[in-house]
C-alpha cells in the first residue's frame, strides 16, 4: 500500500490508524520497521500512529523477553493489538434456552453460559432469562458490562433491520416486540438482532463446514425449518429479512400440515411442539411402524423443501443443523433428491457447530461491527 497523502488531514489519520490497526492485528507482535514495511507508510506516520493506538488503548508495547537486552543490545520495541481491550457477547434467544458467549476483540471466546427456559414463557420472562445469564456470565469471567463493544442476538422469526421482530410465531409474544430497543437499555453499546437461521449460517462460514465455501444454505430444521444463505460469502437477507422461510412452503397448495404431517394416529399432532415430537421420533427408534412413517414423511417435506431453496439459489454448499442434523436417514435422500434436479448438485453435510452454531453466529454479528469500526478506512479506531 502507497503512502496517503493530501486530503482531509483527519479522515488520513483514520486511514493510517485503520491499516496500521489491521497490521498489528494480523501477527503476534510487529515493531516499527516490520509495520512500515507491511503498511508503505513512511516511518514517521507509523510512529505516530502507534502512539495514538497506545494513547486510545488498542495497542500496547510487548515488554521485551528478559535478559535479551543483555545479549543484543537494547532491542527494537515491539508492538501487540490489545484483543482484551474489548469485548463481545453473541446471545442466543431460543424456545427452550437461552444462552451467551463471551469473547474479546479477536473473537476468541473466552466464556458461555445457558439456562433453560420453558416454551410457554413470555417476552419479559424470556428476555429476563437472558439478562441473567449474561450477568453470570459477565462476573465469571471477571469482565465488566462497560467492556462490551457490541452484542450480536440471535432469534426465531423474521427480523427487521432496526431489531423488531416483525413475525415471531415459535416464541409467545414475540412478533412485533422491538427486541433491540428492549435489550439496548441493558447494555451501552450497539446490540444487532438477526434470525437465528442468519445467524447459524455466517457462523458455519466463519468457523464451521462452509468456511471454504462461499454460496451456502444453512438449513436450522426443527418443527418449522428455516434457512440461512451465503451469496459470495455475504448473508442474502432478502428484501423484508424474511429470505429462506421454508417453514412456508406448506402454504403453497399443500394439503398436509405439519400437525397431520408428524402424527401417527388419525389425529393431528397437538400440541405440535419439539417434546411431543421427540416421542414421535423415541418411537420410531423402537420400531413403531407409525412412528416410522411421520418421520418418513417429515424427511421428504424438508428435502423437497431445501431442493426448492437449492434450485433457487444454486448454491455450492448444503448444511444441515437444528435437531433434524440428529436423524437418521436425512443426507441420503436430501443427495439423491438434488441430484435429479440439479445440473451441479451442491455438497451436503451436516453443521460442525451444532448447538453453539446459533449463538456462535450472533458473536460473529458482534465481531463484524466492531472490526467495520476498527478497521475500515471510513470509521475512527482512536474514536472506539
Amino acid at each position: 500500500m502507497g503512502r496517503l497523502t493530501g486530503g482531509d488531514p483527519s479522515l488520513l489519520r483514520r486511514i493510517n490508524s485503520a491499516v496500521v490497526l489491521h497490521a498489528l492485528r494480523a501477527t503476534d507482535c510487529a515493531t516499527l520497521t516490520e509495520i512500515t514495511r507491511v503498511t508503505g507508510l513512511s516511518r514517521p506516520t507509523v510512529e505516530g500512529v502507534v502512539e495514538g493506538l497506545i494513547e486510545a488503548g488498542l495497542v500496547v508495547e510487548k515488554a521485551a523477553e528478559e535478559g535479551a537486552a543483555r545479549r543484543q543490545g537494547r532491542p527494537a520495541r515491539r508492538f501487540r493489538f490489545r484483543a482484551e481491550a474489548g469485548h463481545l457477547l453473541g446471545v442466543e434467544i431460543g424456545a427452550h434456552r437461552v444462552a451467551a458467549l463471551l469473547a474479546d476483540l479477536d473473537g476468541r471466546v473466552i466464556g458461555a453460559q445457558a439456562r433453560d427456559v420453558t416454551e410457554t414463557a413470555g417476552a419479559d420472562e424470556r428476555l429476563e432469562r437472558v439478562r441473567g445469564a449474561v450477568a453470570e456470565l459477565l462476573r465469571r469471567a471477571g469482565v465488566a458490562r462497560g467492556s462490551l463493544r457490541a452484542v450480536g442476538v440471535a432469534t426465531p422469526g423474521i427480523v427487521e433491520a432496526d431489531g423488531t421482530v416483525r413475525l415471531g410465531t415459535a416464541l409467545p409474544g414475540w412478533t412485533g416486540l422491538r427486541l433491540g430497543e428492549r435489550l439496548s437499555r441493558s447494555f451501552k453499546c450497539p446490540v444487532l438482532v438477526e434470525n437465528d437461521a442468519n445467524a447459524a449460517a455466517v457462523a458455519e462460514h466463519w468457523k464451521g463446514a462452509a468456511v471454504e465455501s462461499g454460496d451456502v444454505v444453512f438449513v436450522l430444521a426443527g418443527l418449522s425449518p428455516g434457512a440461512g444463505s451465503l451469496i459470495g460469502g455475504r448473508l442474502h437477507r432478502g428484501y423484508g429479512g424474511a429470505a429462506g422461510e421454508i417453514g412456508a412452503l406448506h402454504l403453497l397448495g399443500r394439503e398436509v400440515t405439519p400437525e397431520r404431517l408428524l402424527s401417527t394416529t388419525d389425529e393431528p399432532l397437538h400440541p405440535l411442539d419439539e417434546q411431543a415430537v421427540a416421542e414421535v421420533f423415541a418411537q420410531a427408534r423402537q420400531g413403531d411402524q407409525r412412528a416410522r412413517a411421520a418421520v418418513d414423511r417429515f424427511i421428504r417435506r424438508l428435502v423437497h423443501d431445501v431442493a426448492a431453496l437449492a434450485l433457487a439459489l444454486d448454491p455450492e454448499l448444503v448444511v444441515i443443523g437444528g435437531w433434524a442434523a440428529g436423524l437418521d436417514g436425512v443426507l441420503d435422500p436430501l443427495r439423491h433428491e438434488l441430484a435429479r434436479y440439479c445440473l451441479r448438485p451442491p455438497q451436503v453435510t451436516l453443521s460442525r457447530l451444532g448447538d453453539a452454531a446459533v449463538a456462535t453466529g450472533a458473536l460473529r454479528l458482534a465481531l463484524d461491527h466492531v472490526e467495520e469500526q476498527l478497521f475500515t478506512m471510513d470509521g475512527s479506531a482512536t474514536a472506539f
